[in-house]
């Protein structure tokens, strides 16, 4: 039995943005065309220029690894809520109906205030769970969280210019953000369990932007425009950037939503860190909110609250029980 498998990625495919020039100020219009032009072909980015600090990375890294190599008795007591909120363990998760439950496991919080507390206003959030036998892990969690959700701030800011609309225009309703942090571990993956099992099966994100640090592992795959699928390896300071399935219905297709997954072959553990963005619960999703109100939008418009229900229901095999 074999991986599935995937060519190399051609550098064109999927481009190097440096974003310092929108972060600071100084070209920001020349950087949102670029991440314009780019979330018109597959929607995936490698951005460098981010400013999260090395540091940060490591000890979120760090802290990741050291929870996923503990028993699954003590990942077990932050076990995932019913609001989304901790330890989601190997085979919960399925993103397709022909391929097999996902081998991943993860560890998800979410926006909080100083004092720890979140808002109780949706289904998919609550209050985060943090583990008492890794105390340090809720403090470098946060600090990932919030350095990250700084760059999906920028990056809104960039694909609003992009699109000709006020830098602020995405950014209207998000003092309470729905938007989800993972810490997301890939075990090494045999090759006798087929080229029909996955790290994470194929799928596109379900929000509006997904900010990814890879490790040197690689192992994350894209699906190109013709239907191959390539390699999406890690270069060293960037991050990966995709546009998720809110963002493409919120420019009615003009940014690409595109399928990706995850074969890990390197006989080595895997760890990424995950932003996914996302405004308040109540923002709606609306092409015509861009183009008009005579626009014809290909679909209805949508809270993101309502449609990230949706799609996590389908998606989560705990959600059902």
């Amino acid at each position: 039995m074999v991986y599935a498998q995937a060519k190399q990625l051609d550098a064109e495919i999927i481009p190097v943005v440096d974003i310092s020039r929108l972060i600071d100020g100084s070209d920001p219009r020349s950087v949102a065309q670029l991440l314009h032009s780019t979330s018109q072909n597959l929607g995936f980015i490698y951005i460098k220029g981010h400013g999260i600090p090395e540091k940060t990375i490591e000890a979120a890294r760090a802290n990741a690894l050291d929870f996923f190599r503990r028993s699954n008795d003590d990942k077990a007591t932050v076990k995932i809520s019913a609001r989304h909120r901790g330890w989601l363990g190997q085979g919960l998760a399925k993103m397709q109906d022909d391929v097999a439950p996902d081998l991943k496991e993860s560890f998800i919080w979410g926006f909080q205030d100083r004092a720890g507390n979140t808002p109780d206003d949706h289904p998919l959030r609550g209050q985060n769970q943090w583990p008492v036998f890794l105390p340090e892990l809720q403090q470098h969690a946060m600090e990932y969280f919030d350095h990250a959700h700084v760059v999906a701030h920028h990056l809104m800011r960039g694909f609003a210019l992009g699109l000709g609309l006020d830098e602020k225009y995405f950014l209207q309703t998000s003092s309470k953000p729905l938007s989800r942090a993972s810490f997301v571990y890939y075990p090494q993956q045999r090759e006798d369990l087929g080229e029909k099992q996955f790290g994470v099966g194929p799928h596109t994100d379900f929000g509006v932007l997904t900010v990814l640090c890879q490790d040197s592992v690689g192992g994350l795959q894209v699906q190109t425009l013709d239907g191959e699928w390539v390699h999406a390896p890690p270069i060293e300071g960037t991050l990966v950037v995709n546009v998720g399935d809110l963002l493409a219905r919120w420019t009615d297709g003009a940014y690409k939503s595109t399928p990706h997954r995850v074969v890990n072959s390197s006989g080595r553990e895997r760890l990424s860190l995950v932003l996914a963005y996302d405004p308040d619960p109540d923002t709606l999703i609306s092409a015509n909110e861009i183009y008009g109100a005579d626009y014809a939008a290909k679909e209805e418009p949508i809270t993101c609250g309502d449609y990230l229900v949706w799609r996590f229901n389908k998606a989560f095999s705990y959600r059902k029980s």
